[in-house]
């Protein structure tokens, strides 16, 4: 669960695409040809922050950040399953003792 909001993580991701786009000194033309993706939809992603899926991973494809976004959306799986697999990793293995001399 996330504390941000749909809103702010569109508004976010948006920005993020007009600061590719200008790191590569890339008109909205520019990057819309590109990316084959109509000048007034990444327009109107830019102002508003929507856009369709296809669209948005098409642009993600031309700044480079595709690899990324498939990263960060791989299910991870978690080290432990319950609070008994935490203690077990935690907890030392049977008694130790010194070695003989």
């Amino acid at each position: 669960m996330s504390l941000i909001t749909l809103e702010k993580a569109q508004k976010k991701l948006a920005e993020n695409v007009r600061a590719g786009r200008l790191h590569m000194n890339l008109t909205q033309q520019g990057l819309a040809e590109r990316a084959g993706v109509p000048v007034p939809t990444l327009r109107k992603f830019e102002q508003k922050g929507v856009i369709s899926l296809e669209s948005f991973l098409k642009i993600q494809m031309v700044l480079g950040g595709l690899e990324a976004i498939l990263k960060a959306t791989e299910t991870k799986t978690p080290e432990f399953t319950s609070i008994d697999d935490v203690l077990e990793a935690h907890m030392p293995s049977g008694r130790q003792r010194g070695r003989r001399k």
